[in-house]
């Protein structure tokens, strides 16, 4: 009996040292596993949708497989608010290899500006995104590591101006009242689509409203106009504008703009 119980303490101590040697050795293996995130890439798919990827290079020069390898952001915007998130998982990385995961998040535009008005339409900005990077070493050690990083964002309508509203006369009841736009394209894709506008004079009646149409490539100025017709009995020296920005990527309106 002695020698029976004697010889499961032997076998128990070296399964504990078995079981501290190799949490020790995947441990100090981790060492040998190395991230590289390269710098955020953001575009529009064929669906009009923008994302932002980012590619992540996973080099286990450990000893032993990763696991479940799973990356994790969230995207925030200034005021702290989600506007996207996403995960992707790589199975298994075997020890010796060199693997590229390319995790993609997907951002709906228009309800970013719905969430944070106009701000993202008309100011460049960033974005906050918080990754969390999770793995099981030997495919049995959970670990799990987070990190923060920024997304800079160039404003579509950059610097928006309207100009002081212009009139001629086109006959004794109507004139023609023409309005100024200019804004540069910050953005990081082209940007075509339609900017309507509806005037209303100090009454809150509206008085005419017309639209443009405009294509400007990405990094680009634009100045155009918008004409139309004005009864000249309900027009007063100030007002507002009413305006609306139509392109395939975002829908916006109204956003309102004084004159006078």
């Amino acid at each position: 009996m002695k020698t029976s119980i004697r010889m499961i303490g032997i076998a128990t101590t070296f399964l504990w040292i078995f079981l501290i040697s190799f949490f020790i050795s995947a441990v100090y293996s981790v060492k040998d596993l190395h991230f590289n995130m390269s710098e955020p890439q953001m575009g529009v798919n064929q669906n009009n949708e923008v994302y932002f990827s980012l590619p992540i290079t996973i080099t286990n020069n450990g000893f032993y497989s990763i696991g479940s390898f799973m990356i994790s952001t969230k995207i925030l915007d200034e005021n702290g608010f989600q506007i996207a998130e996403n995960s992707t998982v790589v199975p298994v990385i075997r020890k010796g290899e060199n693997t590229t995961a390319f995790h993609t998040v997907m951002v709906n535009i228009s309800d970013l500006l719905q969430n944070s008005q106009v701000n993202y339409l008309i100011n460049d900005s960033e974005f906050l995104v918080k990754a969390a990077i999770g793995m099981s070493i030997a495919q049995i050690i959970p670990v799990q590591v987070a990190t923060n990083l920024t997304v800079p964002w160039g404003a579509p309508f950059y610097n928006l101006t309207f100009g002081t509203p212009q009139y001629s006369d086109f006959n004794t009841t109507h004139c023609i009242t023409t309005i100024p736009i200019s804004f540069e394209n910050h953005a990081f894709f082209d940007l075509n689509g339609t900017i309507q506008i509806k005037m209303y004079n100090d009454s809150d009646l509206l008085v005419g409203s017309g639209e443009t149409t405009f294509e400007v490539p990405q990094h680009s100025p634009y100045n155009g106009i918008v004409e139309f017709y004005v009864s000249t009995t309900d027009l007063t020296e100030t007002g507002y504008l009413e305006v609306y920005f139509l392109t395939p990527l975002l829908d916006y309106g109204p956003l309102v703009v004084s004159y006078g």
